[in-house]
């Protein structure tokens, strides 16, 4: 969090319609300051102006009303700066970038709805696990219902901890026949993926379950860390407790 003390104001210049990667590149200043931490930013579209190309560029004038001027500011520590600079320079392209040394007489805080005191850091837990891929087509049944919802059912009566269900567009199993999505030209039996995650104890005592429904398939067992991060300490001890 930026602290009242010396600090560095950076002020990037760019053209309205610059892209960088198929999105404007004042939207991906913007993206790469946020996703980077810096503690604030502010975007500010000119109504006139001209760049190093010596082009008019004026809201005036409804033909040269395109590629206005736009210019990002943040304001950040001497070092966070300097580490951010060489992408921005990367993203900003034929921009101008300007740096000056300024003084931070009061940072900003976070609103007063959500105070320091009260915020709670999320828990972090770590352990590991096991990763089992269920991989079979979509028209296979299960008693007349679709395997995939039988398997989930299965799973979640058995308590496992977790399934996730995919649907493939394009791909092929031991039979070497191609399955499409419909979207691609062709609806036959399109590919399904279950990833299922839990102990190794918990999945292997449901694997004899798994062996009568699935008639044709392929399982795969992977080794996985479990990183979980939560905010319900007590009502996650509490599962916790429930499970064991």
């Amino acid at each position: 969090m930026l602290k009242a003390g010396a600090a560095k104001k950076v002020s990037i210049y760019v053209g309205e319609d610059q892209q960088y990667h198929g999105h404007s590149v004042y939207a991906a200043i913007l993206d790469f300051l946020f996703y980077r931490g810096v503690s604030g930013a502010t975007i500010m579209r000119g109504i006139a102006g001209f760049g190093a190309d010596h082009h008019i560029h004026t809201t005036r004038l409804v033909e040269l009303a395109e590629n206005l001027p736009v210019k990002i500011e943040f304001i950040e520590t001497t070092e966070r700066a300097d580490e951010l600079l060489p992408k921005l320079q990367e993203i900003a392209g034929t921009g101008l970038i300007d740096i000056q040394d300024t003084t931070v007489v009061k940072p900003a805080q976070t609103s007063k709805r959500q105070p320091d005191a009260q915020f709670v850091h999320p828990l972090k837990t770590e352990s590991k696990a096991k990763l089992m891929r269920i991989f079979f087509g979509e028209n296979d049944k299960w008693h007349g219902k679709p395997l995939q919802e039988a398997l989930v059912e299965a799973l979640r009566a058995n308590e496992i901890a977790g399934v996730t269900v995919y649907r493939g567009i394009l791909g092929y199993g031991a039979n070497r026949r191609i399955h499409k999505d419909k979207t691609l030209g062709l609806s036959h039996d399109r590919p399904i993926m279950m990833a299922v995650i839990d102990t190794e104890a918990k999945l292997t005592a449901f694997t004899p379950i798994l062996d009568q429904m699935l008639q044709q398939g392929l399982v795969v067992l992977s080794d996985v860390d479990v990183i979980k991060y939560t905010h319900d300490y007590k009502d996650t001890d509490r599962r916790q407790e429930v499970r064991q």
